[in-house]
């Protein structure tokens, strides 16, 4: 069972228990997910299946839409819903224009710190554990890139925003830091995840469908093609020569145009190989080969 399911996750439970889930639904071992939801967050959550884990790494380049419910005047330790109130502030003062501009600062490239309760690591530690014993460290501002801000509604104390963002984006953070510059302090109230590169909330699937599908035997119709993951990558289809070529791990001469990086497919229509460009010899170096007749996926790094 080797594809990609497009998962609605729930508010409530981590994105490794939504795995476990779809491992026990699928009977599929090896079973991953591209991108970690917050156990409160919901939305768009892609599982790799099989041997298109191997392609999880690719996802992770693709930018990241959120819908983020935001509380001002209420600051928790967290930076969400969950955690404990630090301080709270009347927020009725706060005038759009004010938000306006604040959120000025947040778009474009910025430095963001990670919150306190988060999977960074520090000496080997995830945030979040050392925090829940009373150890709490800043780590290292880091760059993330914001496409896009917008404000959906604003109700004070609730304004809800339209996020466009990189990846390693905390919009737990993001929200924080708007309180902290509007004076007020916030937390993030509620967040959905609306789209990962090309998988969109409007083509997910919940847990209740997978888990009536898979009981009648037919959860495979809610599985997408590995390369699903690559749909923004040029293409191109191999000769039998060609096949022979990258399946043995040699470079190959194709004019692909101005790209850095191709998609292989072989005759049987299949994803073949990963390829990226050799600058200094000009030809195309296979990175991932799927297997020689390409009749199912055999991933294996070229190194």
């Amino acid at each position: 069972m080797d594809g990609i399911i497009n998962v609605n996750k729930p508010s409530g439970p981590t994105s490794f228990a939504i795995v476990a889930q779809i491992r026990r639904l699928t009977k599929e071992r090896r079973v991953g997910h591209g991108g970690t939801l917050d156990p409160m967050a919901t939305g768009v959550l892609p599982v790799f299946l099989g041997r298109a884990t191997s392609l999880v790494e690719y996802l992770q380049e693709y930018h990241k839409t959120y819908l983020a419910d935001i509380i001002l005047g209420v600051a928790t330790d967290t930076y969400d819903a969950h955690g404990r109130v630090m301080a709270t502030i009347d927020a009725s003062g706060i005038l759009l224009p004010d938000v306006e501009s604040a959120l000025d600062a947040f778009r474009g490239n910025i430095d963001q710190i990670p919150p306190a309760f988060s999977a960074v690591k520090h000496e080997g530690q995830r945030l979040y554990e050392l925090a829940r014993q009373g150890q709490f460290f800043k780590t290292d501002p880091r760059p993330v890139t914001i496409y896009r801000l917008t404000i959906v509604n604003f109700r004070p104390p609730l304004l809800t925003l339209d996020i466009e963002c990189s990846k390693g984006t905390y919009i737990r953070s993001l929200a924080s830091d708007l309180g902290q510059k509007l004076g007020i302090g916030a937390h993030l109230g509620g967040l959905v995840r609306t789209s990962y590169g090309p998988f969109n909330i409007n083509d997910t699937v919940d847990l209740t469908r997978m888990t009536e599908a898979a009981a009648s035997g037919a959860i495979a119709k809610f599985i997408q093609p590995p390369d699903t993951v690559l749909s923004s990558w040029s293409a191109v289809i191999l000769t039998e020569e060609q096949e022979r070529i990258v399946g043995f791990g040699r470079q190959l001469a194709i004019e692909a145009g101005d790209v850095q990086r191709l998609r292989a497919y072989g005759r049987d229509g299949r994803l073949f190989a990963l390829l990226k460009l050799d600058h200094e010899t000009g030809a195309w170096q296979p990175d991932k080969v799927f297997g020689i007749t390409a009749n199912y996926l055999q991933c294996d790094k070229i190194s």
